[in-house]
């Protein structure tokens, strides 16, 4: 009998799939945890062409994206600590 992988915290299901690493059904749970889902996740193109060569517009953005992320988190960080 599988154990009740909802009712698990996150914590608990990661070890669980660390002991079983073959139990698809635990993994997709926790897939399904993710914040936000895929369907709010802003996708961005590669950055590198099929032949490696660089991307330098795509690149550019994800530069730009990452560091709005960390100004995000920085002034997350901040306020949580006023």
């Amino acid at each position: 009998m599988k154990p009740n992988f909802e009712a698990m915290t996150n914590k608990e299901l990661k070890a669980y799939i660390v002991a079983h690493r073959d139990d698809d059904e635990a993994i997709r749970v926790l897939f399904s945890r993710r914040n936000p889902p895929d369907s709010e996740a802003t996708w961005y193109g590669p950055l590198v062409a099929e032949d490696g060569t660089p991307i330098e517009e795509n690149i550019r953005i994800a530069e730009e994206a990452i560091r709005q992320r960390i100004g995000q988190a920085n002034q997350s960080k901040q306020d949580s600590q006023s």
